[in-house]
């Protein structure tokens, strides 16, 4: 067989991906467990009605009415009002982030996070060939800010990841940390670009903040959304920014040309514009998430606090052996995170009951 050329750090990976097996409970990839409704459905065929009869154009590149629309929900859900110059978009926050890996990383720069996190980070930086180095976070997967602020200077990066809620564990910083991690950013030789990954937003409880309070005080920070889960458009690849029109405009120079079609962008508005009805589901979901904690908390197991919707619930001896069982039982959780740990996604009452009677007979609780 011929040789290909490939990167000698790409050299016997395997692509990224949680299994996808077909079982009747699927609560392992953190998704909305309720598909939109009739009205949502049609709404959005509507919209890619009217956009297909363009298909033989381009899409506007500069997504102007989409962004348009994200600047509003953010006033609406955080109370942050910013103009749309200050949004990007891209195909899932996944293609956010490679974007600012794209004009912030690269050859001889570095990329920091702390562990746990999440499992795409360093995949982004390599893709980028962007340097990779992780500090750690508490037991309790808290981050004390001072060991942070002292790891970057020491580090030097280019580029901060914050998952907040952070996955796998559903744990929100708070502004304090994030704001003492923006301040040892400020001093790093050259800039430094602090990322706060939001993916899971909508769900933190009442009181934890949003990082976008943050962004007109510190012009370094950039604010990482995605319409996958609380917008229950997940299939859609639907990820945004938000940061200060400096940041906005070096992403514009990385990305594809056209990379947001003209069809995604005629579902994301379509979705924005059902906003409350899609939020009223949200909440639903975290009450059922803080029922779950209290539940795995009274049968004795150890539970990270979550604002996001899943848990993160051990300490198991062996977790396969917990994994398996629950996948004989027809429910499948991913098994991710520090030794011990399993996390599930938070479904829907019937979901939820399955794997609480799959545990109960796995664990013996």
């Amino acid at each position: 067989m011929t040789a290909l050329p490939l990167r000698p750090e790409l050299a016997g990976l395997a692509a990224y991906g949680a299994p996808q097996l077909d079982v009747p409970v699927l609560l392992n990839v953190n998704e909305n467990p309720y598909p939109p409704s009739p009205a949502v459905v049609e709404d959005i065929a509507t919209a890619v009605r009217a956009a297909a009869t363009g298909l033989n154009r381009y899409p506007d590149r500069d997504f102007g009415a989409l962004r348009a629309d994200l600047a509003d929900y953010l006033a609406v859900e955080s109370g942050v009002r910013l103009g749309p110059e200050r949004i990007w978009a891209a195909n899932g926050s996944n293609e956010v982030m490679l974007h600012l890996l794209q004009a912030f990383g690269g050859p001889g720069r570095t990329a920091l996070s702390f562990d746990p996190t999440y499992s795409m980070y360093p995949e982004y930086a390599r893709d980028t060939m962007t340097g990779w180095v992780t500090g750690r976070r508490a037991e309790d997967f808290t981050l004390d800010p001072a060991a942070a602020a002292a790891l970057l200077a020491r580090v030097a990066p280019t580029v901060v990841l914050l998952a907040s809620p952070n996955n796998p564990t559903g744990t929100a910083l708070p502004a304090t940390t994030v704001v003492a991690v923006l301040d040892a950013a400020r001093d790093v030789p050259g800039g430094c670009v602090v990322v706060v990954d939001e993916a899971y937003a909508e769900f933190r409880r009442a009181g934890t903040p949003s990082a976008l309070e943050l962004l007109d005080a510190h012009p370094h920070l950039a604010v990482s959304r995605t319409m996958s889960k609380a917008f229950a458009l997940a299939g859609g690849r639907v990820g945004y920014l938000a940061a200060s029109v400096e940041i906005v405009d070096a992403l514009r120079v990385v990305r594809l040309p056209y990379h947001l079609s003209a069809v995604t962008q005629a579902v994301a508005r379509a979705a924005l514009a059902h906003r409350d009805e899609l939020m009223a589901e949200v909440g639903t979901l975290r009450r059922d998430r803080d029922a779950l904690v209290a539940w795995l908390r009274e049968r004795g197991l150890k539970v990270a606090d979550s604002d996001a919707n899943f848990v993160l619930f051990g300490l198991f001896p062996d977790r396969h052996a917990v994994w398996q069982g629950l996948l004989d039982r027809g429910v499948l959780i991913r098994e991710v995170g520090p030794p011990g740990w399993l996390r599930v996604s938070v479904g829907t009452p019937e979901e939820t009951a399955a794997f609480r009677a799959a545990l109960t007979e796995v664990v013996g609780l």
